[in-house]
């Protein structure tokens, strides 16, 4: 364990609206059971991208004891996520709808909740 900033995400406060998941890179963040959950500590970088998107606030960074962020966790987790699922947040058509894209030779998978991202960089 090591002392470092993480997403803190307040369960009260989250209106599982998905926002915060496309901002996130690493993937970290999902939403299961209606409600933004941290997936792995590992998985976090506390670059706090997803901090500005909630519009209910229920997203901060806190520094405390957590596992290192691990890059090579992030590339396996990525690699896991469902071909045909979204390649930002991981959401299936069960959870959204997703679109197909072609980026330099290869077909991609975007849902609608990240595609404003995909779009404005």
């Amino acid at each position: 364990m090591a002392l470092r900033k993480i997403i803190k995400i307040d369960e009260e406060k989250c209106n599982g609206c998905g926002l915060c998941v496309s901002p996130c890179v690493e993937s970290a963040i999902a939403i299961i059971d209606g409600k933004a959950r941290v997936i792995s500590e590992e998985l976090c970088d506390g670059a706090g991208f997803c901090l500005n998107v909630c519009p209910t606030g229920a997203l901060t960074i806190e520094e405390r004891e957590a596992a290192p962020f691990n890059e090579q966790a992030v590339i396996e987790h990525k690699r896991k996520l469902k071909a045909d699922s979204c390649v930002f947040c991981g959401n299936t058509q069960y959870d959204a709808p997703i679109l197909e894209y072609r980026y330099k030779g290869e077909t991609k998978h975007v849902c609608v909740r990240c595609l404003p991202a995909l779009i404005h960089g």
